[in-house]
């Protein structure tokens, strides 16, 4: 099996899939924009082959990668990067090289396209928020009477957070179509309450073969925008609810064979769950990770597994912890140095280490993940991690 994998060097989660995937026999083939002697030397060790471009934004230089491979080794099976930021690119390699494995680009529309993404929801019986495409100015102002502030306004296509905003009245949204960039954008009805996300690997069927629940901060847009800090866990459990309409939305969107990410709104008042984005990606940052840490499970290797339809092995007394994650910023008064942390916590600690300078704003600069058994210990490690002096 020829599998390609794009962008093997970043993020750094790609190393262990690369990993996983050699140890099951396929053939890795790697093309990024890092020289080969930067790669580390797990990466290293499990590409076959490893074709360096300049600029992945070059679509001829990928093409022309790809066709090396082919040349070279053959029928490509798998072209993927596991990246929200590379799908559509992914696509169009997959149906120039006639690769069917993956999401195509007859389909790209629904999961890069916020407003598209309500279509599916609604085949599938997931309540989600009220959302129009923004066209000018009056036309949003009418709309928004009729919904009631606040709104929120997000790019129509794109990932991250740095250009979501949260309007509180009509000055607010005034401001934004004075300054609005020239993309297109969406307008939606803001929902009060946490965002979850249902994470499972699916096999060519439709069949989650491995499942997980993290809850997340309010709004990582508000982290990006106002500095602040970031804290979120992966769940021991999964509400056998979201697991229904996640279910539901995979039918829908024909999320087969490949790692997702499903994000929800769990609203406070009702406890029930409106649908936000869809991504055919893992979760970012160290996530998987910490779902290896949860569920005592090896994702990468289940990933694997599902690439070579290899049945996975499932150790059903496997333990399930909440595994927490918590960072600080550089130059922030902080109670609590990283001395002190790691004092505190180094029994339970998995993971400790600086971020990658592009992740900082949303992530932060030190982060800091523990295996922790009880709820009650989650809240005290945030508190402990993030508190500030008045």
């Amino acid at each position: 099996m020829n599998f390609i994998y794009i962008s093997p060097q970043f993020p750094k989660t790609n190393w262990y899939f690369c990993d996983r995937l050699s140890k099951n026999g396929v053939r890795v083939l790697g093309i990024g924009d890092t020289p080969y002697d930067q790669l580390d030397p797990l990466l290293k060790n499990a590409l076959v082959e490893y074709y360096y471009v300049p600029s992945m934004e070059s679509y001829a230089d990928m093409y022309r990668a790809v066709a090396y491979y082919a040349f070279k080794y053959g029928r490509i099976d798998w072209i993927e990067s596991n990246n929200e930021y590379w799908l559509e690119q992914d696509a169009k390699l997959r149906e120039d090289f006639n690769v069917k494995t993956g999401v195509q680009p007859n389909h790209i529309d629904y999961f890069k396209s916020k407003y598209k993404m309500k279509e599916k929801y609604r085949e599938a019986n997931i309540p989600s928020a009220a959302s129009i495409r923004y066209t000018d100015l009056e036309t949003a102002k009418k709309w928004a009477d009729s919904i009631g502030y606040p709104l929120i306004v997000k790019p129509e296509t794109g990932v991250g957070a740095s250009d979501v905003f949260k309007l509180k009245n009509e000055d607010d949204l005034r401001s934004f179509d004075a300054n609005k960039p020239q993309e297109e954008y969406v307008l939606e009805e803001f929902i009060e309450g946490d965002i979850v996300s249902y994470d499972a690997i699916v096999n060519d069927k439709g069949e989650p073969i491995f499942e997980s629940m993290t809850y997340w901060p309010p709004s990582i847009a508000d982290i990006v925008n106002q500095d602040l800090d970031l804290a979120y866990y992966v769940s021991p459990e999964l509400d056998p609810e979201l697991k229904t309409l996640a279910q539901n939305a995979i039918q829908a969107f024909h999320a087969y064979s490949r790692f997702i990410h499903l994000e929800f709104f769990k609203t406070k008042r009702k406890n029930t769950y409106y649908g936000l984005e869809v991504n055919m990606r893992p979760a970012g940052g160290y996530t998987p990770d910490m779902m290896n840490f949860a569920h005592s499970v090896d994702v990468y290797q289940i990933y694997a597994d599902m690439v070579t339809k290899k049945q996975p092995v499932a150790n059903q007394e496997a333990s399930q912890s909440y595994c927490v994650y918590a960072s600080q910023k550089d130059g922030k008064p902080y109670l609590h140095s990283h001395d002190k942390i790691l004092e505190r916590y180094k029994d339970k600690l998995v993971m400790c280490e600086r971020m990658p300078e592009m992740m900082v704003r949303t992530m932060g600069n030190q982060m800091y993940t523990v295996k922790l058994d009880t709820r009650e210990e989650k809240d005290a490690f945030i508190q402990y991690v993030l508190d500030q002096a008045e």
